[in-house]
Formats: C-alpha cells, sequence, structure tokens
C-alpha cells in the first residue's frame, strides 16, 4: 500500500509543482476519467499533456492539491483509493482564490510492475433541496 500511497501524493504534489508530465506519469497511457468538468465522463490519452496543460493555464500559479481521509483497498494487482481533496488556486486575472473541497476515487492497476491509475472519479456533492446548488462550501 506504501507505493498506493506514494503514487496518489506524487501526482498531487507534481500537480501542485506545475509538473504536468510529472503529475501523468502516474497514470497508465489511457484513463477513464469522470472529473469535475463536463463532460460526463471520457477516456483520456495520459500521453498528451495539452489538456492538463491548458487548464493549468487558467490559473495564477498552478494549484495546490491537497490528499486527506486516503484509504486504500488493493486485491493482487488491482486496487481502489478513496479520499476527501481539495485544489486551492488563484483563477487567471483575479486576486480571489478559491479552495473547494471534493471526493476522490482512483482504480489503479499494478501494470509491468508499476502501480498506475487507470480511472478517475471525481465529484462534488450538491444540495438536495431542489436547487441543486453544488455544495462547493463544504469542508472535512
Amino acid at each position: 500500500m506504501r507505493e498506493i500511497r506514494e503514487v496518489i501524493e506524487g501526482r498531487a504534489a507534481r500537480l501542485s509543482a506545475g509538473d504536468v508530465r510529472g503529475h501523468l506519469a502516474y497514470s497508465a497511457p489511457e484513463v477513464m476519467q469522470y472529473s469535475l468538468a463536463p463532460p460526463l465522463g471520457e477516456k483520456v490519452d495520459t500521453t498528451d499533456p495539452t489538456q492538463v496543460e491548458q487548464w493549468l493555464a487558467t490559473f495564477e500559479a498552478p494549484p495546490r492539491r491537497e490528499v486527506t481521509q486516503l484509504e486504500i483497498t488493493v486485491d493482487g494487482d488491482v486496487a481502489f483509493a478513496t479520499s476527501i481533496d481539495s485544489l486551492s488556486a488563484t483563477p487567471k486575472g483575479t486576486t480571489d482564490a478559491f479552495t473547494l473541497w471534493y471526493r476522490v476515487t482512483l482504480g489503479l492497476r499494478r501494470i509491468d510492475g508499476r502501480w498506475l491509475v487507470v480511472h478517475e472519479h471525481e465529484s462534488v456533492p450538491f444540495q438536495m433541496d431542489g436547487s441543486f446548488a453544488a455544495a462547493i462550501d463544504l469542508e472535512p
């Protein structure tokens, strides 16, 4: 489980450092991704850093990602991990920083002796009062 923890924490650290290729190196060449942004889901080619680079360019500096409440389950060459993560950043052109807490589930496989992310699901809860507003004010 130490190796998997290093993958998860390493990819967060590489993103926080703005190292896109280093961040993507923790993923299999193709990842099924259910991210906070549309679409509902897509297969992502992690050999192409363009999408992540374009997203990072929307911030004044690379966002800081923190992984908390990490729980890992392993069976053979397959694992899944759940966590509550935060993303702190300042959008380009503003001084209004934000911190967003959200849920993450990762699926990993041991491929050629390395644990790699093959599935990523991020979500934000929404209000069940009929407004369907994202509950972006939640903190652990």
